[in-house]
């Protein structure tokens, strides 16, 4: 099979079943959260401007109806914390330039080596993020954490219709230069504050030894439920078919070699395109806070799938 540099489509999945009709509890406790934010005097907290306290289109796209179902399962029901929480991230997104500031040309610098990277999709259709500590190519500092945060919203970019979690795949292969106890619960706290829900599983691949002591000082940190998904030294990566599945590390028949200037550019525009459709689909719909991520996700793969056939009739006339 011949090498691959760049990331894979993301997968159509035609047969996935559109998210259940929420019935009693479950859409009382929605109906509630959505009322909050829906309400048109609504100001975001602890803004001092008006203006600025007002959502913007970017924030009322994010705040979809999944996205008030992960943070209210994640409060365990608490229409409250779960009210709090989605403030709490709103507040967060901003003071971290989610739609701004964090950009590919600020985390470029941390990409070069392939120390993270997406590829390939479960079977459930899944983005797998890979991450590989041996090749650390910067010292520690924020723009470390940038970049984590930039590749997960990428990998949200990347999830299909029906999808809301991803696959984290860490090879501790080779010698690593493994981040410090500070940083590494830095990155746990943003997942589990501003990313409830997102992790589908967790495979960590040729886990030395020696770094069980570091993984125990950071399991208390793990939310319980994340705990559960997470999987050390798996036999092999049995959530992927093999050709979604990169060959170094993890078995599959995808002969990958991270080539920068191939793969980033790739990645940045695949995503940014992406971005756009589903934006445009969102604003389609109504372009309000509470529409379905899988209403937006089918309507952009429709229309690809509807230009495909007519560009096919069309191409057959020719």
């Amino acid at each position: 099979m011949s090498t691959i540099h760049v990331p894979l489509p993301v997968p159509t999945h035609p047969n996935v079943q559109p998210p259940a009709e929420l019935t009693g509890t479950a859409k009382s406790e929605y109906d509630r959260v959505f009322a909050h934010f829906a309400n048109p005097e609504y100001c975001l907290p602890g803004i001092s401007s008006e203006k600025a306290s007002k959502l913007t289109e970017e924030e009322c796209m994010w705040l979809s109806y999944e996205c008030i179902l992960r943070y209210i399962r994640a409060a365990k029901h608490d229409v409250a914390t779960a009210i709090k929480r989605i403030e709490e991230t709103l507040k967060w997104r901003r003071d971290f330039g989610i739609y701004d500031t964090l950009t590919a040309e600020l985390v470029e610098p941390e990409a070069v080596t392939g120390k993270e990277f997406l590829f390939g999709y479960d079977t459930c259709g899944r983005p797998g993020l890979y991450m590989c500590p041996s090749k650390q190519n910067t010292e520690e500092g924020p723009r470390q954490i940038q970049f984590v945060v930039w590749v997960l919203e990428r990998a949200v970019d990347l999830m299909g219709p029906g999808v809301e979690t991803l696959v984290f795949m860490i090879d501790f292969a080779d010698k690593a230069k493994n981040s410090s106890f500070s940083t590494s619960r830095t990155v746990l706290n943003i997942l589990q504050s501003h990313y409830p829900e997102r992790l589908g599983a967790g495979l960590v691949a040729h886990l030395p030894w020696i770094l069980h002591a570091f993984m125990k000082l950071i399991m208390p940190f793990v939310d319980p439920l994340t705990r559960t998904k997470a999987v050390f030294n798996p036999p092999n990566a049995q959530l992927f078919e093999l050709d979604q599945l990169v060959h170094d590390g993890w078995g599959g028949t995808q002969m990958f070699t991270y080539d920068h200037d191939i793969y980033w550019p790739a990645l940045v525009e695949m995503c940014e395109t992406r971005r756009k459709d589903m934006a445009r689909m969102w604003r389609k719909l109504g372009g309000v806070i509470g529409i379905k991520e899988w209403d937006v996700k089918v309507g952009v793969r429709d229309e690809k799938a509807n230009e495909e056939k007519v560009g096919a009739v069309e191409e057959a006339s020719q």
